[in-house]
């Protein structure tokens, strides 16, 4: 089949990878356009705009993906579908209409759970046991379409959601090439979602990303995992900001309350409504990331300082 494929951030790499060595024909790529990154604010290219660049394939960079002038190059592209992950805007039925297979998402969770921006950061978050991917049929309701297949991964204890969602991009990109194979030979079937299990997940942002260390220990443990690498979970010690790694939760550690912080032969203990937890890396404004231990001896904690004000 004649592809185009839609995505613009890193983890939308793997599939352009797959369907590059894959039997079908990949056109295009469609990304969100050039944005400031970095220190300098510089227009960078995304990801997948990069990698079409580095292949020598044509990219649409719309800043809207209802302009006229991009809906008539996909009609003169004229694919049979359009794979997408992570693309970041919302496609308008004008488009949709184009390809005769539609356009199909790869999407980070087991749908209709975690429909929404952040699926991964928000199986972390609250606890989840199983994870997954699933292939399905885009259309205007929010990751609704009808589903042509899934697969599952389980969530271990010390992921990350950036761990997750690098396992993840690479299963999936394998799932959303094998769903391409199907329609082209006429055998994939997409099947509706059921109106039960569904859960919203939308974007976290700075502030969903602050510790509560009020909250227990797991608690804790989950949302700064799920914030890493983005957001970047953060607490506050002295008025300024202090970034912060995965913890680790101190069973039958001291009873200390929630936020007090103890040095303890070189591990940095915080307290919260359970057992404490032990800070891994942290990094100070304008500093560098380092071990919870040297950071402390650098600042010279005091007994009875706390964390989150």
């Amino acid at each position: 089949m004649r592809v185009v494929f839609a995505g613009t951030p890193e983890v939308a790499v793997p599939a352009l990878d797959a369907i590059a060595v894959s039997g079908h024909e990949l056109v295009a790529v469609v990304t969100r356009p050039d944005a400031p990154a970095g220190r300098g604010r510089h227009l960078a290219r995304s990801p997948a705009g990069a990698w079409a660049d580095a292949h020598g394939v044509e990219a649409l960079t719309p800043a809207r993906p209802r302009e006229p002038e991009f809906l008539s190059r996909l009609r003169e592209l004229e694919p049979d579908c359009v794979p997408v992950v992570a693309y970041g805007a919302l496609v308008p039925p004008a488009a949709l209409a184009i390809p005769p297979y539609g356009w199909i998402n790869l999407h980070f969770s087991l749908l209709p759970a975690w429909r929404g921006a952040a699926p991964v950061q928000h199986a972390v978050l609250h606890g989840d046991d199983l994870t997954g991917a699933s292939v399905f049929q885009l259309e205007e309701g929010l990751d609704t379409g009808p589903v042509y297949a899934t697969l599952t991964s389980p969530i271990g204890p010390t992921d990350t959601a950036g761990d997750l969602l690098e396992r993840l991009a690479v299963e999936g990109a394998r799932l959303l090439v094998d769903v391409l194979d199907g329609i082209e030979a006429g055998v994939a079937q997409a099947v509706p979602q059921p109106a039960e299990g569904v859960t919203l997940a939308p974007k976290l942002t700075v502030e969903d990303a602050a510790v509560r260390w009020a909250d227990p220990a797991f608690a804790v443990d989950r949302r700064v995992r799920a914030c890493t690498p983005a957001p970047g979970a953060w607490t506050t010690l002295r008025g300024e900001r202090l970034k912060l790694g995965p913890v680790t939760v101190s069973a039958g550690g001291p009873a200390l309350s929630p936020g007090e912080v103890l040095v303890d032969r070189g591990a940095v203990l915080v307290g919260t409504a359970t057992e404490p937890v032990i800070l891994g890396e942290v990094r100070a404004a304008g500093k560098k990331a380092m071990p919870a231990g040297a950071w402390a001896r650098g600042i010279r904690l005091a007994a009875g300082e706390r964390l989150g004000g």
